[in-house]
């Protein structure tokens, strides 16, 4: 998907189609108006005759508008003519490209930039429409053997603006948008791959794919014996039920100075969950290949970052194994060492995510990092509690915490922050190790957090769990891409800071 930056005479210049807004009770956006004068009131009769209402997303294709040197023109409505909120403007930009693209019309001049959306500016914009448009066109169907062969759609799209002077603002916000969308469809594929393809050796060589095309990463993949040697217990008990090795992978970003304290992201990387002993209801354990979208996650926000060529050092840390039922699993009340030395009680082995995050987490002290995010789509209670829309958010720093809302606000992926308080810590007791890796049913996802949180007291820390907004079930099932356009905000919040 290419973007681009326009400054042109609406109307006046050959274009493919043009892109214009219309409101409702019959009200033009300025680049209707003009479409609507050089066409001597051609729209305007349109709206008059209710051909369109002006609701917001709603499409309408025209041909051959008289007077004007437009092949088509695309009315989009854009609801009552007052400034859009946020989610109204993503909204009319994701219909946008489904018309567009449904009409097989694969180039466009698109002058939506125009339209007012409280509180956010041209930059923003111009951004959030390349991250829209680009994430309604994803599809995945490599594995299909009759793949799609529909005429081609949406190719590249054209972003008018109204003053040259605004053009290196707009270009920047597409090129960041570009960077985000991209990094959002490398996870979306990962993520929707099976578990037979996306093995932990899958992620490796995924990892060392993005390594081998920018000098400034540094990748490092642990096997088994060097976790062993290590001491990663707690990891290396959840691999134990799966014939597929499992893999630790340390990827670096160096684009900042060699001196400076990285930004390290965990990704959660169990590629297949059937919960192994513990062993998961039959309906719908096809979507447990979803269980690696926290290392998705990480391995699509460093694709951005190398894109964008960020001034910073940014790790991305991925334990990665299958959890499976098999003679040698480990059983409910094992006991494992972890990295740290803590031994953990194992009462339920579908509480495998943060086994191998724990010893992940330990491990991140060596890099004396700046801040440390793990991304995992950890609890059922998660999903109970926020559904869709929000990923849970908890950690041991109020600063980070609040970077993470904000840039959640920014970036249209919100976290929603839960307390983790001490008292909940009482329900991770255990009468034979140093704690145990369940507390029971009430408040799964802030135990679950505690338990974390017992590893990450070296450093700043958050925990985003993504069990409800990284993939859709039903008819839309798939991945979202979540949270790469958070965490892709975050970084870049932390370089307008510097």
């Amino acid at each position: 998907m290419e973007f681009s930056v326009k400054h042109s005479r609406i109307g006046k210049e050959d274009s493919p189609c043009v892109v214009v807004g219309v409101y409702e009770n019959k009200q033009m956006s300025p680049a209707a108006g003009q479409l609507d004068k050089l066409s001597r009131g051609h729209l305007q009769n349109l709206l008059k005759q209710g051909d369109i209402k002006g609701k917001t997303g709603e499409t309408l294709l025209l041909h051959n508008v008289p007077w004007t040197q437009c092949q088509r023109v695309l009315l989009v409505g854009c609801g009552k003519h007052r400034p859009l909120d946020d989610r109204g403007f993503r909204k009319i930009l994701q219909e946008t490209a489904h018309a567009l693209n449904r009409h097989h019309i694969k180039e466009a001049d698109c002058c939506l930039l125009e339209l007012a959306v409280e509180g956010r500016d041209l930059g923003w914009k111009a951004r959030q429409a390349a991250i829209t448009v680009a994430a309604a066109l994803y599809r995945f169907d490599r594995l299909k053997s009759r793949k799609n062969r529909q005429p081609a759609g949406l190719r590249r799209v054209h972003f008018e603006i109204g003053e040259e002077s605004d053009a290196k603002t707009v270009r920047r916000a597409l090129r960041e948008g570009r960077a985000v969308a991209q990094g959002m469809a490398l996870a979306r594929d990962l993520a929707n791959l099976p578990g037979n393809i996306c093995t932990p050796s899958y992620l490796a060589d995924e990892a060392r794919r993005l390594a081998e095309g920018d000098a400034r990463y540094r990748l490092k993949i642990l096997d088994e014996k060097q976790m062993s040697r290590l001491g990663m217990g707690a990891l290396l008990a959840v691999a134990r039920g799966s014939r597929q090795p499992p893999r630790f992978i340390i990827l670096e970003y160096r684009g900042g100075q060699p001196q400076d304290a990285p930004y390290v992201l965990v990704g959660k990387g169990i590629t297949f969950d059937s919960g192994g002993i513990s062993i998961k209801p039959a309906a719908a354990m096809d979507e447990m290949k979803y269980d690696m979208s926290g290392a998705a996650s990480v391995l699509g926000t460093l694709a951005a970052v190398s894109q964008l060529r960020l001034p910073l050092n940014v790790t991305g840390i991925i334990p990665t194994c299958e959890n499976l039922p098999d003679g040698d699993a480990v059983k409910p009340g094992d006991i494992v060492t972890s990295l740290s030395g803590q031994t953990i009680e194992i009462l339920n082995t579908d509480a495998e995510g943060r086994l191998i995050l724990c010893d992940a987490l330990t491990y991140c002290e060596r890099f004396e990092p700046r801040a440390v995010i793990d991304i995992a789509t950890l609890t059922g209670a998660c999903v109970i509690a926020l559904g869709k829309h929000y990923s849970g958010l908890l950690g041991n720093d109020g600063e980070l915490a609040e970077q993470l809302v904000q840039a959640g606000k920014t970036s249209g992926d919100p976290p929603w922050r839960l307390p983790l308080d001490e008292e909940y810590q009482e329900q991770l007791k255990s009468n034979f190790a140093d704690m145990a890796n369940v507390g029971g049913r009430e408040a799964g996802t802030i135990t679950a957090a505690c338990f974390l949180s017992r590893f990450a007291d070296k450093y700043p820390w958050a925990h985003l769990d993504i069990a409800g907004t990284a993939w859709l079930g039903g008819q839309q099932k798939g991945a979202t891409g979540r949270p790469v356009p958070l965490l892709v905000q975050y970084l870049l919040d932390r370089v307008a800071e510097a």
